[in-house]
């Protein structure tokens, strides 16, 4: 038994280093599961990112390499591989990140509301070039030139309206957003664009500079809404609309005439700056200190420095040609009128203005010689006035006559439709009496065509009828002469037999007599066969002579 006894014991102590292995593994696996599970629910507390909608979360890495003294944030491209700031930021949605390595700021998206538009500005990267004010590159830090127009857009900045300062709320921001209102170009208007920043011309002393250099461009902008950078463009607007003034806006307008006399004139002027040449106006005549705002006010400009002195020049040169009594009269008065719309349209428009109307309302020439000129010309308006009205009258008789003429070849005229009209209405009814009587005589004649298929129909059914009668007549007749035949050729025979059967059911006794009975003679005219078939069929007794009842029958 100690044998036995030593032979179990290492047995039993390997069973038990088995389980004691099992339970081993078995606590690790579980204890594996349980870390794997708060590993989980620490990660998920902890680690995890939630950016709701219209936010963005700033990063900022605790770990990693030290920045330089030239880089102030980590780029995009750097993302992760030095602390600090990231310039990545995450959009709406679930992220996982470690608080040891990372640090977040849940913060709202920038957003541009309608009617505005954003300018970017930003705090970080490299310094701009000498003589530059925006940035060229998104490596640059400065004012950027792309703006942003309405919505909401992922970017790590604070927003402010221009004009205010902005508020700070967070030391995490690597960028600012200015908002400033939209340019619109109201209809009439042109906006001039002026760059404010680009490389300067060949030739700064022209009024127009090049495409694309520093200065006012040939190249304007239509009515419409222009989401433009104020850094970048500056826009002017010109107003092209009819503009109106008058003469007299500026003092009195008077010129000499040749004969000495003073003559004062008043008048209106219509005119636009031309569209295709607003910004060479612009240069030309705007005075800064008549702008509103964006508003370039150059129609102060242009009536005081191109109208009104051409006008001035054209009155006392033009005036001083012509007497002061020519002022009086119509005929030069509107040669005045015509000459000076005309001078003026063609002086301003090499300027860029266009006259669209130049008028003059009034001239006063001198009383003194105002009067008499009047009256003389009264008297000949006087004179041609009576002129005209005899004129008129002629012309009222000779029309009178016409109209008498006209009403007569009229009366004409219709008593000639009368008549046309009377000829035309009996032919018509000619023709139609000729039509009816036409369409009677064809109703006439269809009448007397059926008529006469009546009369034949007619005469056809007498004709079928008699001979109907006739065979049937035959008939009977041939049955007679079978029935006489039987009774061997004796009518007589065959008479009494008939009777006797017409009789018979009547009496109840048999009166017997014999063949020489009164009573029996009135059958013997039925013993001539001849005679009987000749009745029966309507022929003539002596023709059937030598003619069998039989063969009178097939003829029939």
């Amino acid at each position: 038994m100690s044998g036995d006894f030593n032979r179990r014991v290492p047995e039993d102590r390997e069973k038990l280093r088995r389980m004691l292995q099992a339970g081993g593994i078995g606590a690790a696996i579980i204890f594996g599961i349980a870390s794997l599970c708060l590993l989980a629910i620490w990660g998920f507390l902890y680690c995890r990112i939630e950016v709701p909608s219209r936010h963005i979360a700033v990063l900022t890495k605790k770990t990693g390499a030290e920045l330089t003294n030239n880089i102030e944030i980590v780029s995009t491209a750097d993302f992760e591989k030095f602390k600090g700031i990231q310039e990545k930021v995450l959009t709406e949605g679930r992220y996982f990140y470690n608080p040891w390595k990372w640090d977040w700021d849940i913060v709202p998206q920038v957003e541009v509301p309608e009617n505005r538009l954003g300018v970017r500005i930003r705090l970080y990267g490299d310094d701009l070039g000498y003589g530059n004010l925006i940035a060229a590159s998104e490596s640059e830090k400065g004012i950027s030139a792309e703006v942003l127009r309405p919505g909401r857009y992922p970017i790590n900045a604070l927003t402010y309206q221009a004009g205010t300062k902005p508020s700070i709320t967070r030391d995490n921001y690597i960028e600012l957003v200015e908002l400033h209102e939209p340019v619109v170009i109201p209809a009439g208007f042109i906006g001039v664009v002026t760059l404010l920043s680009s490389q300067p011309a060949d030739d700064p002393n022209q009024l127009i500079i090049e495409d694309g250099r520093r200065g006012v461009q040939k190249e304007t902008l239509d009515p419409g809404v222009y989401y433009i950078n104020p850094y970048v463009e500056r826009i002017s607007l010109v107003d092209c609309r009819s503009q109106r003034f008058n003469l007299g806006t500026g003092g009195e307008m008077g010129f000499p005439s040749r004969d000495g006399f003073w003559v004062k004139l008043d008048g209106r002027i219509e005119f636009r700056v031309d569209p295709e040449r607003a910004a060479e106006v612009f240069v030309t005549y705007n005075d800064s200190s008549n702008d509103s705002g964006s508003d370039a006010r150059v129609e102060e400009e242009i009536i005081q420095k191109i109208i009104l002195p051409n006008a001035r020049s054209f009155c006392r040169l033009r005036g001083s040609d012509h007497s002061g009594r020519d002022f009086i009269l119509g005929e030069k008065r509107l040669k005045f009128q015509e000459d000076f719309q005309r001078t003026l349209e063609a002086t301003c428009k090499t300027q860029g203005i266009e006259i669209v109307q130049a008028l003059i309302t009034r001239i006063s020439p001198p009383q003194q010689i105002a009067e008499p000129v009047r009256m003389r010309q009264i008297a000949l308006q006087l004179g041609e006035q009576y002129q005209k009205e005899i004129e008129q009258q002629e012309s009222e008789k000779e029309l009178r006559i016409e109209q008498e003429l006209v009403k007569q070849k009229q009366a004409l005229i219709e008593v000639e439709q009368e008549v046309i009209t009377i000829t035309i209405e009996a032919k018509r009814q000619q023709e139609v009496a000729v039509i009816e009587a036409n369409q009677r005589k064809k109703v006439a004649e269809v009448e007397l065509a059926a008529a006469e298929d009546e009369a034949k129909a007619i005469t056809a059914k007498g004709t079928a009828d008699a001979e109907v009668i006739r065979f049937g007549n035959k008939a009977v007749a041939a049955g007679w002469q079978k029935s006489v035949e039987a009774y061997g050729g004796s009518g007589d025979e065959f008479a009494r037999w008939v009777m006797l059967k017409k009789l018979a059911p009547s009496f109840q006794e048999m009166m017997v007599n014999t063949s020489d009975s009164p009573l029996m003679n009135i059958f013997t005219e039925f013993s001539d066969t001849s005679n009987m078939i000749a009745k029966a069929a309507d022929v003539d007794p002596k023709t059937t002579d030598s003619i069998s009842p039989t063969e009178a029958g097939e003829q029939e």
